[in-house]
């Protein structure tokens, strides 16, 4: 069984390659600055106010707070802090935001278990590779059935990452994965109406897969064909075609962990092959909104579903986190305010009449070359002026992932916008987090990253 394979593997995990280790660190960073920006903006505050109200035993932190809770209370918190912004990665085989999921187990768990930095480490490579490999057997198939990939892949590497760091051996890791499945979900009812829901997903698939792992400790089971038996995960949740078997194929040799993006800008990662595009054309043109006649997209068939969807407007977005799934609006914004940055989306900033005015010449056509995924597609954008003049701009793929990833400096860049602090400060987190597999363990990072958030709230008094 699939799922028995996954479990001995992930629990067996000793050691991993230097540039593996590297990715992890990395995209647990720009999940600590992720948080840490929602935290500043409030972003995730609902979740926290009901995270604090189930309590429990003082097992882990609500990151950046330092309030210890029970890990399954903490994991609802951070899974959501980290996800609230929409800013954090994305695994392009799977369209799945795994640190969403595997930081707050990893941390959650990982202080209650009182875990090394190296544990915490291996347990979250263990968990990125299986959020990344089950969303990727169906590429795009639990959002064709209406669903949220890191919802639905989330809980299970959220259940692995707990089992591996309770101590489970590898019948009750295969079954905290059984009973994983029974708690997989995420509905894309947020795409039309902009709710919070799509926030909270993360924070979800984290808290069940926290409970799953320890019923399935206390003794509960769960099925060991979730994966690959009739009726499991794939069976009734995905709208496409899927390959299970790909979840274990190549396990310790081809690492899914290194082939994860981390966005640079907060709108939907469908967008941004073409916000990209239009960022080509801006090296080489000044584009003046009011001399702007057409913005002509090509938009890859599985990415139109979700940020060119015209059953709801397009160019005047409901909320906030609705503009963020809009193409017309997001490109709109960016030749506006020459730009995209976390205010772009405030609720001030989308009724703007004058980006309003520009989404509506956004115009696109949905086709992609066969055999690659939408967030691996290329970009290309051509933009007529109203005096007839026309300019194409185009990039392989986005930036942010495969051959083109964010460096140090931009990723420190990022983290320091995201969570309003300094350099030094970001500086001096960054190799905290870059060392969890030598000195700190769990509760050290995540005292430093509360050091980060009082640090910042002095600075904005």
């Amino acid at each position: 069984m699939i799922a028995r394979e996954l479990a001995a593997w992930a629990l067996g995990l000793a050691e991993v390659p230097g540039p593996v280790s590297a990715a992890a660190t990395r995209h647990l960073l720009d999940g600590f600055g992720t948080a840490l920006g929602a935290l500043r903006t409030g972003a995730a505050a609902p979740a926290i106010e009901v995270a604090r109200g189930l309590g429990g035993p003082p097992e882990a932190a609500v990151l950046g707070t330092g309030e210890l809770l029970s890990a399954p209370a903490a994991g609802l918190a951070n899974g959501t802090l980290v996800h609230a912004l929409d800013f954090d990665d994305t695994h392009a085989g799977g369209l799945v935001h795994a640190t969403a999921v595997v930081l707050p187990a990893a941390f959650a768990v990982g202080q209650q278990t009182g875990a090394s930095g190296r544990e915490v480490l291996l347990a979250a490579v263990a968990g990125y590779e299986t959020a990344c490999r089950v969303a990727a057997a169906a590429p795009h198939g639990f959002h064709a059935r209406g669903l949220h990939a890191t919802m639905v892949a989330g809980v299970f590497s959220s259940a692995l990452v707990a089992a591996r760091l309770l101590g489970l051996d590898e019948v009750r890791a295969a079954g905290a994965l059984g009973i994983a499945g029974s708690q997989a979900g995420g509905l894309l009812a947020f795409l039309g109406t902009g709710a919070s829901t799509k926030q909270l997903h993360p924070g979800f698939a984290t808290q069940s897969g926290i409970i799953a792992a320890r019923l399935a400790a206390a003794g509960a089971t769960g099925p060991e064909t979730v994966f690959d038996g009739p009726h499991g995960v794939f069976d009734a949740l995905s709208g496409k075609a899927a390959d299970p078997a790909s979840i274990v194929a190549g396990l310790g040799e081809r690492w899914e962990t290194t082939r994860i993006g981390i966005k640079p800008y907060a709108a939907c990662q469908l967008s941004h092959a073409t916000i990209d595009a239009v960022l080509d054309v801006m090296a080489r043109e000044r584009l003046v909104p009011d001399e702007i006649a057409s913005i002509h997209a090509v938009v890859h068939p599985d990415s139109a579903p979700t940020v060119c969807d015209t059953s709801r407007d397009l160019t005047r977005p409901a909320t906030p986190y609705a503009a963020k799934f809009s193409l017309p609006w997001t490109v709109a914004a960016l030749i506006t305010d020459g730009g995209l940055a976390l205010d772009t989306f405030e609720p001030g900033s989308i009724a703007r009449p004058e980006v309003t005015r520009l989404a509506a010449r956004v115009r696109w056509d949905v086709t992609g070359p066969p055999g690659v995924a939408a967030a691996d597609a290329p970009g290309r954008v051509t933009i007529t002026f109203a005096d007839g003049r026309e300019v194409t701009g185009s990039v392989p793929r986005s930036a942010g992932g495969g051959d083109r990833p964010l460096g140090r400096a931009a990723l420190l860049a990022k983290f320091e916008g995201a969570a309003g602090v300094p350099a030094a400060e970001a500086e001096g987190f960054a190799r905290t987090v870059e060392s969890l597999g030598g000195q700190p363990d769990a509760a050290a990072v995540m005292r430093a990253a509360a050091g980060l958030a009082q640090f910042n709230r002095q600075e904005n008094q």
